[in-house]
């Protein structure tokens, strides 16, 4: 219940009336969502790797086997698709190890922007990556692919006018 302001200034009690969910109504919100672009992963046995950027996180489980690459239940193509050159950027740890095709690979991603996320993403898998072969490590350290980006956004200080750096306006007089 909700109370609303009647221009005589007098309350007036609104009740707003639901109708009852049918199993039609279920059936219908089922199949909107199923029409979702599908993807394949493997199951079985996957490797965890964890790859982070700013404020973002990605998890990221590389499967053994061709499949799709998925970031939060999304193909990575869509997931990315306003980045500039993203196909470059999400490819290039598997270009890097010359490992196209060979993996599957699932990510959770959250936190920051879609950049920040990317970036993550890029982390992650390069660190699978070096769990599942370890002789890959030496090509993809000298891409520069798993060093992690510690710039952050610099926290705002007190007597601050709002920003990290920005001081107060003086009086003049």
């Amino acid at each position: 219940m909700a109370n609303k302001l009647v221009k005589k200034k007098s309350v007036q009690k609104v009740v707003k009336k639901l109708k009852p969910a049918t199993v039609a109504d279920h059936a219908e919100k089922s199949t909107k969502t199923s029409t979702a672009a599908t993807f394949t992963l493997p199951t079985g046995s996957y490797v965890v790797a964890v790859g982070r950027r700013k404020a973002a996180t990605a998890r990221v489980r590389l499967y053994k086997g061709a499949g799709d690459f998925v970031v939060n239940g999304k193909l990575v193509s869509e997931y990315f698709n306003s980045v500039l050159h993203a196909p470059s950027l999400y490819n290039l740890p598997l270009v890097t190890a010359n490992v196209q095709g060979k993996y599957a690979i699932s990510a959770k991603v959250m936190g920051s922007g879609l950049q920040a996320q990317l970036d993550a993403v890029n982390h992650a898998v390069s660190r699978a990556l070096i769990k599942a072969d370890p002789e890959l490590r030496l090509v993809l350290k000298k891409a520069g692919l798993l060093s992690r980006d510690d710039r952050m956004k610099e926290t705002r200080k007190i007597g601050t006018g709002g920003k990290a750096r920005r001081t107060k306006q003086s009086p003049k007089r």
